[in-house]
């Protein structure tokens, strides 16, 4: 007969438990199975969190180049408008260029630096009524001067986070002086 030890199994209750906390089996898996979930939340939020800010920064560009294209004229018409929307709007592909409402007005400053609308003129939205009044930020105008103010509505959906936060509505608003003259007349 040989000396070695001999092992019985242990089919004692208090056994298997031992067998069972020492058994690395399976470890990997229920690890994988606790990750998987936190590591794709993660994910898709690095993934949402970037378009949105993508789409912020487009926004902000579609309101700067509105301005722009206007305040770069001495005067501009409907369908110099129409033009200067479509080319703003292009700004935001691939999102989805249906949700941007966009408003290019002429704020007029009179001799007391009150401010009024010259003319509006809208896509998608609601132009302001001319000579509404309007406030601006302090500074932006001086006694009979103008300023050409784009504002941009635009609203983000997102595939993935419509089910947790819903649309997300980003507005931005530029103001810009007119460069070729005292204001941008508008024309039919």
């Amino acid at each position: 007969m040989s000396n070695a030890p001999h092992r019985t199994a242990e089919l004692t209750p208090k056994g298997g438990l031992r067998r069972f906390g020492r058994d690395a089996r399976g470890l990997a898996a229920v690890e994988f199975a606790l990750i998987v979930p936190l590591m794709l939340t993660l994910y898709f939020g690095t993934l949402e969190t970037s378009d949105a800010l993508t789409a912020s920064r487009r926004v902000t560009n579609v309101a700067q180049t509105a301005a722009d294209l206007v305040a770069q004229v001495t005067t501009v018409s409907s369908s110099d408008l129409t033009d200067i929307f479509a080319a703003s709007t292009a700004i935001l592909t691939p999102f989805d260029t249906s949700a941007v409402k966009i408003t290019i007005s002429s704020v007029v400053a009179d001799s007391s630096n009150k401010t009024t609308v010259a003319w509006s003129s809208t896509y998608k939205g609601t132009a302001r009524t001319t000579n509404s009044a309007v406030t601006l930020p302090t500074g932006l105008t001086t006694a009979n001067t103008s300023v050409i103010m784009a504002e941009v509505t635009y609203t983000y959906t997102s595939p993935i986070a419509t089910f947790i936060t819903g649309p997300i509505v980003m507005t931005e608003t530029a103001y810009l002086r007119p460069r070729r003259s005292v204001t941008v007349a508008k024309t039919s």
